[in-house]
């Protein structure tokens, strides 16, 4: 079963007089990205996050949040008074002459280290709820990932099914196709009006022809779409792997179309490219 590489998942967790949210946002990616935005108090613990998410994902862009939320009583945080007056004198020379003060102050206090926790250390207690809610958030995201998975794979099955209902049609009409050709050449021939070996002719008729056929890229290209298939059945999302077929099935593909030498089967080939064009565009998501 595959796994999309676009999901989001998130926890929340209350600890002695505040509450701590986790937000997780992943996008596709070659290999394994971790963004973070998590409190100053909390800096020293973000290579333990790291490992947490790296543990539990293999590849995507993820963005990782950490807020605190203090509930009545807690203890408050202290504003950077320094810091956010450099933030609003940056903010005038960037945005609109028309927007307040207060409008400003809003921006700065969301701003990296505009606003200190009171508390400066974290105690275990605290610090093990927080991986414990990192670790239902990574869960939900992985759950995410799965339902999309779940939607990318039935368009997959659906694109492999009419590719192969294509390659049928492009058989089908493969031996009308020589027909013509060889018609072709020998009314050529006879326009001449000269006189030729017809055993000569017809070892040259066959050697020109030959050129022209595609049995071993039709032959090819169904093993493509089945190895496709059995790839997409595995446990396992392989998305790479998945991607690697689509390039063998696309290079068939543009062989078939480059020795086709006919408007109908020409059709059929463009048609296959136009599935094929999709399957490439959602394989970047699959994990």
């Amino acid at each position: 079963m595959i796994q999309s590489m676009t999901g989001f998942g998130k926890s929340s967790i209350d600890l002695s007089q505040k509450k701590i949210n986790i937000q997780l946002r992943s996008l596709n990616s070659k290999r394994l990205d971790i963004y973070s935005r998590i409190p100053t108090v909390y800096r020293e613990k973000e290579l333990i996050f790291h490992k947490l998410i790296s543990e539990s994902l293999t590849r995507g862009k993820v963005d990782f949040t950490l807020s605190v939320e203090y509930t009545l009583g807690g203890r408050g945080s202290t504003i950077n008074r320094a810091t956010v007056q450099q933030y609003m004198e940056e903010l005038k020379a960037i945005v609109s002459e028309e927007t307040s003060e207060i409008e400003l102050l809003k921006m700065a206090v969301r701003l990296p280290d505009a606003v200190t926790p009171a508390a400066a250390e974290i105690d275990e207690k605290e610090f093990e709820g927080i991986k414990k809610c990192l670790s239902e958030a990574l869960k939900n995201l992985n759950e995410y990932r799965s339902d999309e998975g779940k939607a990318l794979e039935e368009d997959f099955k659906i694109r492999i099914e009419n590719l192969t209902d294509l390659l049928k049609q492009v058989e089908e009409v493969d031996p009308e196709r020589i027909k013509v050709m060889r018609k072709r050449l020998e009314t050529a021939l006879a326009d001449l009006k000269v006189e030729v070996d017809e055993n000569r002719f017809e070892q040259e008729l066959v050697f020109y022809i030959e050129k022209y056929d595609i049995t071993e890229e039709i032959t090819r290209l169904r093993n493509h779409l089945n190895y496709f298939t059995e790839t997409l059945n595995l446990p396992e999302s392989n998305g790479r792997k998945l991607g690697f077929i689509t390039q063998e099935m696309g290079r068939e593909i543009n062989t078939i179309g480059s020795k086709s030498n006919d408007a109908a089967m020409q059709k059929l080939v463009v048609q296959m490219k136009d599935q094929l064009e999709k399957i490439k565009e959602q394989i970047l998501n699959v994990l």
